[in-house]
């Protein structure tokens, strides 16, 4: 009887055993399942709003080769505040265009909203102007020391950036020309910077950066200010005056915009001199960001464009993803 019991037991117990791993067998395939469900959702979701995105910027592309076709057609050619490109796009529900192409109700489809701006590179100074040359422009060097100074910029920081720049560009400081292969180190000095970003790479400090993020950017080669678009601070600093004087041509240009250089000295005090070759009325260099939000996620694209005769050509293009707070 008791050797019927241990038999009995052992079967039991086997039997239990064989049930769990059957469980764990089925609990990891439900697991493994449900992982290629969600991985494949999220690539779904990814090639999804890259093809948004790249739209948008499509958008972007086709509304700044018909301003300059329009600007064109009635010269001098110009590009102020008040033309199309430079209304941003409101933050719209997807599903909302969807519905209204399909005739179903505008609640359904994906919670997914498109925003997007599109601002002028050369509304902001161009650091790449002080990194050409056997030596620095003394107009160049008091520009963005006025501008350091304007914006509450830690002392040195226009000496900071100065080094780091030319030592980051030995070729173009040099006058010799730059290789096209992008970013590179030089013999000796740091890696080049090809965003205002990666200059922290120069001995930047986060704070620094985002004080003067809004008026200087770096493009590949130099290019003049746009005295229709740049904000008080960065014609106060091109044109060595004070800010008053700056918003006079900020509130100047809102009624009629500049039509040449030579309109801004109707707004500046006797002995300003508009330094030639340094300020423009008119663009070739955007910046185009598109905006993505799905749920809690959001997508954000820029995109660097150069509008260059017919042709609008994507010089860089930067994607980042992040958490929303709820």
């Amino acid at each position: 009887m008791t050797s019927r019991n241990h038999q009995a037991g052992a079967a039991l117990l086997t039997a239990l055993l064989i049930v769990t791993l059957i469980a764990s067998l089925a609990a990891g395939m439900v697991w493994q399942q449900y992982r290629a469900v969600q991985i494949e959702a999220a690539e779904r979701a990814r090639a999804q709003s890259g093809w948004i995105l790249q739209g948008a910027l499509d958008w972007a592309r086709l509304i700044l080769k018909e301003d300059l076709r329009s600007d064109q057609s009635r010269p001098p050619v110009k590009d102020h505040l008040g033309e199309p490109w430079a209304v941003p796009l409101a933050e719209a529900r997807l599903s909302t265009f969807l519905a209204a192409d399909s005739g179903n109700a505008s609640n359904e489809g994906p919670e997914a909203f498109l925003s997007g701006v599109i601002e002028d590179a050369q509304s902001r100074y161009n650091l790449r102007a002080i990194a050409v040359g056997t030596q620095v422009s003394p107009q160049e060097k008091l520009t963005l020391e006025l501008l350091c100074r304007q914006v509450d910029a830690p002392p040195g920081t226009s000496t900071l950036i100065i080094d780091g720049l030319r030592a980051a560009f030995p070729a173009a400081a040099s006058g010799a020309s730059a290789p096209a292969s992008g970013p590179a180190a030089g013999d000796s000095g740091p890696l080049q910077p090809a965003g205002l970003d990666q200059l922290r790479w120069l001995g930047l400090d986060a704070a620094t950066l985002k004080r003067l993020e809004p008026y200087v950017v770096l493009l590949p080669r130099p290019t003049p200010v746009n005295l229709n678009t740049a904000p008080r601070e960065v014609i106060a600093a091109l044109l060595n005056t004070d800010l008053a004087t700056a918003e006079r041509i900020v509130q100047g240009r809102k009624g009629r915009p500049l039509q040449t250089i030579a309109d801004a000295a109707a707004f500046l005090t006797s002995g300003t001199q508009i330094p030639a070759g340094r300020a423009s009325v008119d663009s070739s260099f955007f910046i185009v960001t598109g905006r993505l939000r799905l749920d809690e996620r959001q997508l954000e694209q820029r995109s660097l464009i150069e509008r260059q005769g017919n042709a609008t050509t994507v010089l860089a293009r930067e994607r980042v993803s992040q958490l929303l707070d709820r």
